[in-house]
C-alpha cells in the first residue's frame, strides 16, 4: 500500500508556480505591480485626459469671479457739420442680487467636482491594472500548468508505449494516450496565447502600445484574505464616488442658487459728455438703466435647476445603494474563492497529484488499467484550471472593493 504523502503547507502550491515562472532567462525585462502602477499613473492617456479637467475647472472658477467690462459708446445727432450734437458715453453694468458670488460658488463647486472625478478615475485605474497584473500573471500559471500538464501526458504515453511494446497493453490505450497529450499541447498553446493576450492588456493600461517586459515580479498570486463587510461599509462616505456624488448635490445648490440670482436684473450706470455744435455747449450726460422683470423672471431655469438638484441627491442615494451591494457581493465573491482556493491547495491538488502517482505505478505493476491513469491525469489537469479560476474569482473580487475604497491594505503573502 502506497504511504500519504504529508499535506503541504497552504503556500506549497503557489511557491511552485512561482518558482517556475522565475525561470532564469538572457536579460529578461521584469515587471512588479508596483513598477505596473507607477508607469499607469504617469502614462495613462485616459488618466492623463481626466487630469486636464482640473485646470478646466480653475479656468472656470476665473472666469466666474471676473467683473462685466465696461462698454464705451459714441453717437452724433443730426449729421449736418454745424448743428450736429455728439456724445460720448461710459456704461457699467452693476450685477445685483449675489450674481457674481454665486457664479464663484457653483466655479468652486466644479472644481471641488474635477478633484474627486480625477481621485475616482485613479482607484478605478488602479483596479484595473491590479486586475490585469494578476490576470497576466494566472495567465503565467496557467502556461507552467499547460507545460506539467504536457509532461504529465508524455509521462503516461511512454508508460504505455513501454507496456504494448513488451504485450501488456492494447494499441487502443497508446491511441487514448496520444489524444490526452495532444489535448494537452493544444492546451499549451491556448495558454501561450492567453498569456500574450494578457501581457498586451497589462502594456495598454501603463500607457504602452506593447509589452516590454516578459517575466511579472510577485510575491504570491493570492489577493489574500477578505476584509469584513461591515468595517469597509463603515468608510463608505470616505469613498470617492459617495464624495462625488455629494459633491454633485452641492454642485447642483450652488446652480440653484446662481438661476435665482439671475432674477434680480443687473443696473446699468453710464456716465458721458455731449457737445453741441450749433449751441457750442459741452454738458455731462448721467444715467441708469435696468430692465423691468414683467415676462422673463428666470423662471424656468431656476424650477430646472431646482429640479437638477434633487435629481442629484436622488443619484446619491442610488450610488449608496448601489456601493453597499457592491461592496458586500465583491466581499462574499473574495470570501468564497480564497475558501476554494484553501481547499484545493491543501487538499485537492495534492489528492490529486498523489492519484496520478498511485495510478501510474500501478499501472507499470499491472495493478490498474491504463483508463484510470487517463482518469487520473484528467482529475488533476481539471483541478489545476479550476485552482486557477478561484484564484482569479478571488482577484477580481479585491479588484472591485479596491475600485469602491482604494488601496487597501498590502496583500499579505498566504
Amino acid at each position: 500500500m502506497p504511504r500519504h504523502r504529508a499535506i503541504p503547507p497552504k503556500s506549497a502550491m503557489l511557491c511552485l508556480l512561482l518558482s517556475l515562472l522565475a525561470a532564469p532567462g538572457v536579460q529578461a525585462q521584469r515587471l512588479s505591480l508596483a513598477q505596473a502602477l507607477d508607469a499607469a499613473f504617469g502614462q495613462n492617456p485616459e488618466l492623463a485626459a481626466a487630469g486636464r479637467e482640473i485646470g478646466i475647472a480653475e479656468g472656470e472658477r476665473r472666469q466666474a469671479g471676473l467683473l462685466p467690462n465696461p462698454e464705451l459708446s459714441w453717437e452724433v445727432e443730426d449729421t449736418r457739420r454745424n448743428t450736429s450734437t455728439t456724445t460720448v458715453t461710459l456704461s457699467q453694468p452693476l450685477e445685483l442680487g449675489g450674481q457674481r458670488g454665486a457664479r464663484i460658488e457653483l466655479a468652486s463647486a466644479g472644481q471641488a467636482l474635477a478633484q474627486l472625478t480625477l481621485e475616482q478615475h485613479r482607484n478605478s485605474l488602479r483596479a484595473e491594472v491590479v486586475q490585469a497584473f494578476h490576470a497576466a500573471l494566472h495567465a503565467d500559471a496557467a502556461l507552467a500548468l499547460a507545460e506539467q500538464s504536457q509532461a504529465l501526458t508524455e509521462r503516461g504515453l511512454r508508460v504505455v508505449d513501454g507496456r504494448v511494446k513488451a504485450g501488456q497493453s492494447s494499441p487502443v490505450e497508446a491511441t487514448r494516450a496520444e489524444v490526452q497529450l495532444a489535448q494537452a499541447k493544444a492546451q499549451r498553446r491556448r495558454a501561450e496565447s492567453d498569456r500574450v493576450v494578457a501581457y498586451h492588456a497589462l502594456a495598454r493600461l501603463t500607457g504602452s502600445p506593447q509589452a516590454g517586459f516578459d517575466r511579472l515580479d510577485a510575491a504570491s498570486l493570492s489577493p489574500g484574505p477578505a476584509p469584513q463587510a461591515e468595517a469597509l461599509l463603515g468608510k463608505l462616505e470616505q469613498t470617492p464616488e459617495w464624495r462625488l456624488a455629494q459633491a454633485q448635490i452641492s454642485q447642483g445648490d450652488a446652480a440653484l442658487g446662481a438661476q435665482q440670482a439671475q432674477r434680480i436684473p443687473n443696473l446699468t450706470v453710464s456716465l458721458g459728455s455731449q457737445y453741441s455744435r450749433e449751441d457750442r455747449e459741452r454738458v455731462n450726460v448721467v444715467g441708469l438703466s435696468m430692465p423691468l422683470p414683467l415676462f422673463d423672471r428666470n423662471q424656468g431655469n431656476v424650477l430646472a435647476a431646482a429640479r437638477r438638484a434633487d435629481q442629484a441627491r436622488d443619484l446619491r442615494n442610488g450610488v449608496e445603494l448601489r456601493l453597499r451591494s457592491d461592496t458586500r457581493s465583491a466581499v462574499s465573491q473574495w470570501a468564497t474563492a480564497m475558501q476554494e482556493v484553501q481547499a484545493y491547495d491543501q487538499a485537492i491538488l495534492p489528492s490529486a497529484q498523489q492519484a496520478v502517482d498511485t495510478a501510474t505505478r500501478g499501472f507499470e505493476m499491472g495493478k490498474f488499467a491504463f483508463v484510470d491513469v487517463l482518469d487520473a491525469q484528467r482529475t488533476l489537469i481539471d483541478a489545476r484550471g479550476a485552482y486557477l479560476e478561484a484564484l482569479a474569482s478571488a482577484t477580481d473580487a479585491r479588484a472591485q472593493v479596491e475600485r469602491i475604497y482604494g488601496e487597501l491594505m498590502p496583500q499579505a503573502n498566504p
